[in-house]
């Protein structure tokens, strides 16, 4: 069986479960849990199968796979169905460039380990950082928004009838939005995406409230 390890709130880990469960696939967790013991992905034989300590790692029996983008790719390819990637380079290249607006470019700079050294660095308050956090999540899902609206293909989810790689990663960025009370008024494109989305058992399944860990 494969095992993820996984914690619950990790919006990348939480990409890879909604992939997971869309392509039916039983998986076995195994919490990390990102603020207990010091972090435990800082413990040596979790660095050991993750050397820059960052979850979420798949193994699925041929050594550990680390990045949510490449591991949702490498099930796609091991399993193609459902496909979570268009028939076309063309949509392919969308689908991937919402998905790396997402995972590269707003996540990197408000992840956990990033809030916790402004604090211990430079000082900063809790106020401080959520204003950091409100400041380039809304930046960056304002461009998405724009994206989904300006180019064509954007349909009852991200890209067509079905979810993609693109939708995997916009749910788990809009549950961070939500628990750092970002204003998503103007993202009513997201908000109808993100609300089919979360109608499926799939997306239901994966959300940070119903895994193992939860707390």
């Amino acid at each position: 069986m494969l095992k993820l390890y996984s914690y619950f709130r990790s919006s990348a880990a939480y990409r890879v479960r909604i992939a997971l469960n869309l392509k039916g696939l039983p998986y076995e967790t195994v919490p990390v849990h990102l603020l207990r013991d010091g972090g435990q992905q800082n413990q040596p034989g979790y660095r050991a199968l993750s050397p820059l300590g960052t979850v979420p790692t798949l193994d699925a029996g041929a050594g550990a796979m680390t990045q949510s983008l490449a591991i949702i790719e490498y099930l796609d390819e091991t399993h193609p169905l459902p496909p979570l990637m268009p028939a076309s380079a063309e949509g392919r290249a969308r689908v991937r460039g919402l998905a790396q607006t997402i995972a590269c470019d707003i996540h990197p700079v408000n992840n956990l380990r990033v809030l916790n050294y402004l604090g211990h660095e430079f000082g900063a308050s809790k106020e401080q950082k959520d204003a950091w956090y409100r400041h380039w999540v809304t930046e960056g899902l304002l461009a998405i928004e724009q994206m989904l609206v300006a180019q064509p293909g954007t349909a009852t989810f991200c890209h067509g009838q079905a979810p993609t790689l693109a939708d995997c990663c916009l749910v788990p960025q809009v549950f961070n939005a939500r628990r750092f009370n970002c204003a998503l008024d103007k993202m009513p494109t997201i908000q109808r995406i993100v609300a089919a989305c979360e109608a499926l058992p799939a997306f239901q399944n994966a959300a940070p409230a119903n895994q193992p860990d939860a707390e």
